[in-house]
């Protein structure tokens, strides 16, 4: 890539930043540059004024995401504690920043006593994450709740859009390359806040019984396909196990994939594909990545 002259800003702007500390899987080579916004207004310039051939990709938790060995070659934007803050609308509706993990989200919910959002503890990612790719877990996903995100487009334009312009489908919507949700409004229903508390602590409890989450991680490997689900189809071809390097399938549950301890992101991806060639020869079926994958080898 030829030399770019950044436009300046009120935020964190990191050259060359390791990406493997910020990611689930503690794997991976840096960005070309890491930026941390200020505020709305600093992302919105900056990308605004940015040459438009640069790449430029949102990070959260780095819960679900792979980044390959040879890192990013573009700006990665990491929203902090100025996105992460939930707000009160009215009786059942919170508008959260695009950098509020589910856990405060699901919290603050509960607080004001808004059921239907409880779903979020159990995404460890942030709300510009699941907003992007339609999260879910335990039978509802964001587009259940969603009203409208506000987005900084790649052109730096602010845009609000509503649920029915994401296009959103199982984990993936149509929002286009290089925007960045910075908050999301979601609305639930009137429930109790014990009631609420409960179903929390009933999936903090399930996740806990049966995945890996003191592993090196980066969540579901794979989507469930129509009608079936991807951990079984994994373990009926005989991939719980099975290892690349110190790259493993979850002995756990086998559609998470760990970092056993020096597995470089090669080999975490490498896993993953033979697991597909696996599962294909074995059942015919083509498994999709749920797990991003970004950047170069």
């Amino acid at each position: 890539m030829s030399v770019v002259v950044l436009p300046a800003v009120r935020g964190r702007l990191t050259e060359d930043a390791p990406l493997a500390p910020l990611v689930w899987f503690k794997s991976g080579g840096a960005a070309q540059w890491l930026f941390e916004p200020a505020d709305v207004d600093d992302l919105s310039d900056f990308l605004a004024a940015l040459d438009p051939e640069v790449p430029v990709m949102g990070l959260g938790l780095g819960s679900n995401l792979i980044v390959r060995d040879g890192g990013f070659p573009g700006v990665v934007v990491r929203l902090g504690k100025a996105f992460a803050k939930v707000d009160r609308l009215d009786d059942l509706t919170l508008r959260c920043g695009g950098g509020a993990s589910g856990i405060l989200v699901s919290s603050n919910a509960r607080d004001a006593g808004i059921g239907g959002l409880e779903f979020l503890r159990s995404i460890p990612g942030t709300v510009g994450g699941f907003v992007r790719m339609n999260g879910g877990a335990y039978g509802r996903e964001v587009k259940d709740i969603l009203l409208e995100c506000e987005v900084v487009l790649r052109s730096g334009e602010r845009r609000t859009l509503p649920l029915s312009a994401l296009g959103y489908t199982y984990r993936h919507s149509a929002l286009p390359e290089g925007a960045i949700v910075v908050s999301a409004t979601f609305r639930g229903h009137a429930e109790e806040p014990r009631v609420i508390q409960a179903e929390m602590d009933r999936i903090a409890q399930s996740r806990e019984e049966s995945q890996p989450l003191r592993s090196r991680t980066g969540g579901s490997t794979f989507k469930n396909p129509a009608g079936g689900k991807a951990w079984r189809l994994v373990d009926e071809a005989g991939c719980r196990g099975l290892t690349i390097g110190d790259a493993q399938v979850s002995e756990k549950h086998c559609n998470f994939l760990l970092n056993l301890g020096a597995a470089t992101s090669a080999d975490i991806e490498a896993l993953g594909e033979e697991v597909r060639r696996r599962v294909k020869e074995k059942s015919g079926v083509t498994l999709e990545w749920e797990i991003q994958r970004v950047g170069v080898a």
